[in-house]
């Protein structure tokens, strides 16, 4: 909660002028014993000085929670949703909520409360390099109601956003192993997957892609594709990447594998230093994938 220690207040640019103003009309009615003049100033300076309090208190006692972060890829903009809880009765208008650095000024947002009630935004934060990224500090300001004073208030979430190491640019080849039998022969069958492929009259129906075929905006129906005369095992393993490679150029390219995998629907092993998954799929395997990716060399 922001407490009345914690919300600064000073004149803005207009504020200021508006002073002199003040001055300059007091320093005439003095000169020309203008009562009218003396009324007109004391009721100017009555509304300033309103106005003054009422920005004040459009930020004291508001209450603040983070919500929860979706993870990103790295030079993603990463969302941070924040609540506003209004506990009073009167309306808080014309907040302006955004973070102090590393943000993008053009997404800080505006944003009304109600009385006794809540409103979230959703701020957006530049992110770089992979591994765990905190939440910079929060800069809450208002000039409500007549933009005379500007007041403002900082607050530090207690949140933090998962960045996954960027991916390669196109499509690098799969690291398919295919292996033949002892006597030199491959193993046919219907279990050696090769790929997705448009479905054509005559397909069975046992080999429907039906995880992509839902995830196709058009319905257009594909099917697995499996080839005989080899066995295939996908596994991504970080150690067989090329020596020339450095290190978040490999990650880089484990994350295209992986979302390329993926989207295939093939089952895929993962190997990454201590880390080593067996051959899966589904959103479950693909987050514990790109978290160790993002986590690689990192401290969780």
């Amino acid at each position: 909660m922001l407490t009345r220690q914690r919300v600064f207040i000073v004149p803005t640019r207009a504020g200021l002028i508006y002073g002199v103003m003040l001055i300059v009309l007091f320093l005439c009615s003095i000169n020309y014993s203008l009562s009218l003049g003396f009324a007109l100033t004391f009721l100017l300076t009555a509304c300033a000085v309103v106005d003054m309090v009422l920005t004040w208190r459009n930020l004291v006692q508001l209450s603040l929670s983070a919500g929860r972060t979706q993870s990103v890829f790295a030079s993603e903009v990463a969302r941070f949703p924040l609540h506003l809880h209004n506990r009073r009765q009167q309306d808080r208008h014309a907040l302006h909520i955004g973070f102090t650095d590393d943000a993008l000024p053009e997404l800080e947002q505006a944003v009304d409360v109600t009385g006794h009630a809540s409103a979230t935004v959703m701020l957006g934060l530049r992110t770089q390099t992979r591994g765990w990224r905190a939440a910079p500090r929060i800069r809450l300001r208002t000039s409500f109601p007549l933009g005379l004073f500007r007041a403002w208030s900082y607050w530090q979430p207690d949140a933090r956003v998962l960045v996954y190491p960027m991916p390669e640019a196109g499509e690098p080849p799969l690291p398919l192993d295919t292996g033949g039998s002892e006597a030199g022969q491959g193993m046919a069958g219907n279990d050696d997957f090769a790929g997705i492929r448009a479905w054509q009259a005559g397909d069975s129906m046992r080999h429907m892609a039906w995880r992509q075929i839902a995830r196709n905006a058009d319905g257009a129906l594909v099917t697995k594709q499996f080839e005989g005369g080899t066995t295939g095992l996908l596994v991504l393993d970080y150690a067989q990447l090329p020596d020339h490679l450095d290190t978040e150029q490999k990650l880089s390219r484990m994350t295209r594998w992986v979302l390329m995998a993926e989207s295939l629907g093939a089952p895929y092993g993962f190997v990454l230093g201590n880390t080593r998954l067996p051959a899966d799929t589904g959103p479950g395997h693909l987050a514990a994938c790109l978290q160790a990716l993002a986590l690689y060399g990192h401290r969780a």
